[in-house]
């Protein structure tokens, strides 16, 4: 997906309410950023999928996304 069709999904769920939904998409936004070289980006999408991924119950990805924050400093092991 690309940027811009990302930020207008996301939008689009925020409206709808879907939260279980963008967990995932900013999962992808924080990739994105990370492969691009933006770490504090990739860690703003990050922390906001984690977020998301613990109000939904998605526990094996809110782990994943705790990992990414404690190896780039933005959470406590």
């Amino acid at each position: 997906m690309t940027p811009e069709l990302l930020n207008k999904t996301i939008l689009e769920c925020h409206d709808r309410g879907d939260t279980d939904r963008l967990a995932e998409l900013y999962r992808e936004a924080g990739v994105i950023a990370e492969t691009n070289g933006h770490v504090d980006e990739a860690c703003f999408h990050y922390t906001t999928a984690y977020v998301f991924a613990l109000d939904t119950g998605k526990r094996e990805l809110a782990q994943q996304l705790r990992t990414k924050l404690v190896r780039y400093g933005r959470e406590e092991k």
